[in-house]
C-alpha cells in the first residue's frame, strides 16, 4: 500500500512540467549582505545519488546508539520493555519522516529544518530549531569521539585514548573537506559495513537462539527470568525511550542532503521510504535478537548510571555465545568504523546547517564561503574545532560524559522532530488556505494528520517521561534531572531572546511564502 502510494506520488507529474528547474541555493555566497572581501566560491554541487542518500541516512543512524547504547536499553527495561520502546520510537520516526519527505521534496534545500520553521511558523522558531539541531550534532560528533577512545581503550588500556579520538576526527575532516561526491562515496561504504554487520548479527543470533550455534537452545528463556520481560514496567519503557531516540537520531539527514541531490523530486521520497523501513528492520530485529539471546541482567550490559562496561557491546556478547572467539576484536573494529561513519555524517550535517544559517544572516557570513568543490570550508573548520573542544571534556571522565551526551542529544533530537511536524502542519494549512491543490504535491505524508498527531503525543511523552528516574531515586537525583531536561529551557531561552531582539512574529497563514525555493505550484 505504501509503495503504491509512493509510486503514485512520484509518477503523478502531469501537473508539473518536467523541464522545471528547482530554484534552490541560487548562489554560493550570502545574499544580499556580503562583504567584497569574502571571495565567491561555486554553488553547492548536486552530486548525491539515491544510493548515496540512503546510505547517508543509514550511516548517520546506525552508530553507537545501536551498537553500544542498545545494551543499556535492554538492561533498563528488559527484553519486552526495550522492544516496546524501539517499536514506539519506530512509529514516531516513520511519521516524522513522512512529514519531512513532503517538505523536502517540495522545498529541496540544503541546510536544516530551520528554514521550514522560519518560513511556516516564526523566524525565532526557525532560529532556535536550527541551533538546537546544530548543537545536537556537535554533541553527537563529540560522543562518537568519546566512544572511539573507550573502544580503543579496550585494546590499549595504558595508551592515551585521546590520541585515537583525534585521529578519528582528522579522518572525518578530510572526508568532508574535498567534494560532496567523495563524502557520499565514503559514507556509502562505511554504511555498507554496518548494514552487513547487522544482517550477520541477526542471522547468527537466530542460530544461537535455536541452538545451531553455541552450547544450548535458548528460545524464549530470557523472556521468562525474574523481572522479565518488562523490567520496571511502564517506567522502564519511558526511561528507555531516550536511548531509543538517540539511536534513531540521524534518520532525518536525507532532508538536509536534499539540496545536493541530483534529482530530489525523485530520489528524496524513494530514499526516505526505503531508508525508514530498513532502519526499523535493523533496529527492531537487533533488539529482538538481543532480548532472546542475552539476559537483561547480564553483567556485561550497561546499566543506567553504570557506564564502566560501555566498551562491551551487546553485539559482542551475542557473537561470543555463538562460539566465535575473536568476536570481541571483530566487533570492536566494526564499532570503530561506525564511529567514523556517524561522525562523518554529523560533520556533513553541521556544515550544511551553518551554511544555511549564514545565508539567512543568522550566522557569520564567513560560513557562506564555498571552495571550488562546493564545500562550506569555514563551517567545516568551525564545527571541527567546536566538536573537538566539547570532546575535551572527556578528560574529566569519558564514560560519564558519554552518558550525558546520549541524554542531551536524545532530547535535542526529539525537539528537532517536533519542529519538523509543526512546520509540516503549518505548511499544509497555508497550502490549502492559499488555494493550492494537494494533487500538485510531489509527495503526500502518509495518514496525515493522524499519524503526525500520534507522533507528537509520543514525542512529548518521551521528552517529559525520560527524566522519570530522577524523581524515583531517593534522595532526588539532580544530575539525572539536569541531563534529562536542560535542553528544554535552553531552547526556549534562545527562542524568546531572538524573538525579543528581532521582534519577530508568528506568521499568518495567508502571508506564508509558498513559492520561494519550491517546484512550480499550480493554483487550483
Amino acid at each position: 500500500m505504501l509503495n503504491e502510494e509512493l509510486t503514485s506520488n512520484i509518477s503523478n507529474e502531469k501537473v508539473i512540467d518536467n523541464a522545471i528547474q528547482i530554484n534552490v541555493i541560487s548562489s554560493s555566497y550570502c545574499q544580499p549582505n556580503i562583504d567584497n572581501n569574502i571571495k565567491k566560491g561555486n554553488e553547492l554541487h548536486r552530486h548525491l545519488k539515491e544510493r548515496h542518500m540512503i546510505m547517508i541516512a543509514l550511516g548517520g543512524t546506525i552508530g553507537t546508539g545501536l551498537f553500544l547504547a542498545s545494551g543499556q536499553a535492554l538492561a533498563s527495561s528488559g527484553p519486552g520493555g526495550s522492544l516496546t520502546s524501539y517499536l514506539i520510537i519506530s512509529i514516531m520516526v516513520y511519521f516524522v519522516m513522512t512529514s519531512l519527505a513532503e517538505l523536502s521534496t517540495q522545498y529541496p534545500i540544503s541546510g536544516s529544518f530551520n528554514t521550514y520553521g522560519s518560513r511556516f511558523v516564526d523566524e525565532a522558531f526557525g532560529f532556535a530549531l536550527a541551533y538546537n539541531y546544530y548543537f545536537s550534532w556537535v554533541a553527537t560528533i563529540s560522543g562518537e569521539l568519546v566512544a572511539a577512545g573507550i573502544i580503543v581503550e579496550f585494546w590499549l588500556p595504558n595508551f592515551p585514548s585521546i590520541i585515537w579520538s583525534l585521529v578519528g576526527m582528522t579522518i572525518m575532516f578530510i572526508l568532508n573537506g574535498f567534494t560532496v561526491k567523495g563524502y557520499g562515496e565514503a559514507e556509502y561504504w562505511f554504511a555498507m559495513i554496518k548494514v552487513l554487520t547487522v544482517i550477520i548479527f541477526i542471522i547468527i543470533g537466530v542460530l544461537v537462539d535455536i541452538g545451531v550455534l553455541g552450547h544450548e537452545k535458548i528460545y524464549g528463556k530470557n523472556w521468562n527470568i525474574k523481572g522479565a520481560p518488562f523490567y520496571k514496567g511502564f517506567a522502564g519503557i519511558i526511561t528507555t525511550s531516550i536511548i531509543s531516540g538517540f539511536a534513531f537520531q540521524g534518520t532525518e539527514t536525507i532532508g538536509i542532503a536534499a539540496g545536493e541531490s541530483e534529482n530530489p523530486r525523485r530520489d528524496v521520497p524513494r530514499a526516505i521510504n526505503g531508508t525508514i523501513w530498513r532502519i526499523i528492520l535493523f533496529f527492531v530485529g537487533s533488539i529482538i535478537i538481543m532480548g532472546l539471546v542475552i539476559p537483561y541482567n547480564h553483567s556485561g550490559l550497561v546499566h543506567v548510571g553504570d557506564v564502566k562496561n560501555v566498551a562491551v557491546s551487546p553485539f559482542t556478547l551475542v557473537f561470543l555465545k555463538s562460539g566465535i572467539k575473536p568476536a570481541v576484536h571483530i566487533m570492536n573494529g566494526v564499532i570503530l568504523t561506525t564511529i567514523l561513519s556517524a561522525g562523518n555524517s554529523g560533520l556533513y550535517i553541521c556544515t550544511r546547517i551553518l551554511y544555511s544559517l549564514a545565508k539567512e544572516n543568522k550566522a557569520p557570513k564567513q560560513f557562506c564561503y564555498l571552495t571550488k568543490a562546493g564545500i562550506p570550508i569555514w563551517s567545516l573548520l568551525f564545527t571541527t574545532i567546536l566538536s573537538t573542544s566539547l570532546f575535551a571534556l572527556s578528560f574529566i571522565g569519558n564514560q560519564i560524559i558519554y552518558q550525558w551526551l546520549i541524554n542531551i542529544t536524545g532530547v535535542m533530537g526529539f525537539i528537532a522532530w517536533l519542529g519538523i511536524i509543526f512546520s509540516h502542519f503549518r505548511f499544509r494549512q497555508a497550502y490549502i488556505l492559499q488555494g493550492y491543490s494537494l494533487d500538485n504535491l510531489v509527495y503526500k505524508a502518509f495518514l496525515y494528520p493522524y499519524g503526525q498527531i500520534i507522533a507528537t503525543i509520543l514525542i512529548f511523552t518521551s521528552i517529559f517521561g525520560q527524566g522519570y528516574s530522577a524523581f524515583t531515586i531517593k534522595p532526588f537525583n539532580f544530575t539525572n534531572f539536569l541531563s534529562a531536561y536542560l535542553t528544554i529551557p535552553v531552547f526556549l531561552i534562545v527562542f524568546f531572546i531572538y524573538k525579543f531582539v528581532k521582534k519577530t512574529r508568528f506568521i499568518p497563514l495567508k502571508e506564508i511564502d509558498l513559492i520561494k525555493d519550491s517546484i512550480q505550484l499550480r493554483q487550483s
